[in-house]
């Protein structure tokens, strides 16, 4: 399967990134690029971005970078810093920068910024590669 179709087909039941409004930019293997727009549901007491807005986010980019390699994998370790409120109405854009990918295990940085090329959140993540391929029945 190709990177796009490989990250489509987990579009269509991954209903957390549909809800959150996500859009791909890129479908290259190691550093798909997502898109979305704070809405006013997002916010937490405070009227800014709840935290678990670009988490989940930056997750999802996680996600759909490293299965576009073509083996299925999952996080098994992450971690954000917040560095920038985010507001409503934001359009928030990742970047992804693979910093290791073997046989096993992938690690990741996913920054997250908004309209005004501000970096709002780093985000590192951890993956297993189950070695089973996308496409096949295993």
């Amino acid at each position: 399967m190709t990177p796009k179709e490989i990250v489509d087909q987990m579009m269509k039941t991954d209903r957390m990134s549909q809800w959150l409004g996500i859009s791909i930019l890129d479908y290259t293997p190691g550093s798909v690029s997502c898109q979305m727009t704070v809405r006013d549901e997002m916010v937490n007491g405070m009227e800014i971005a709840h935290g678990g807005i670009t988490y989940s986010l930056s997750d999802s980019a996680l996600a759909f970078a490293v299965n576009a390699h073509g083996i299925k994998s999952v996080s098994v370790e992450t971690s954000i810093s917040h560095l920038k409120p985010v507001q409503i109405g934001d359009t928030l854009t990742t970047s992804t920068k693979e910093l290791s990918l073997s046989r096993k295990i992938g690690v990741y940085l996913i920054d997250v910024t908004n309209q005004n090329q501000e970096c709002v959140s780093s985000f590192k993540g951890t993956v297993y590669r189950t070695g089973k391929v996308w496409g096949e029945t295993n």
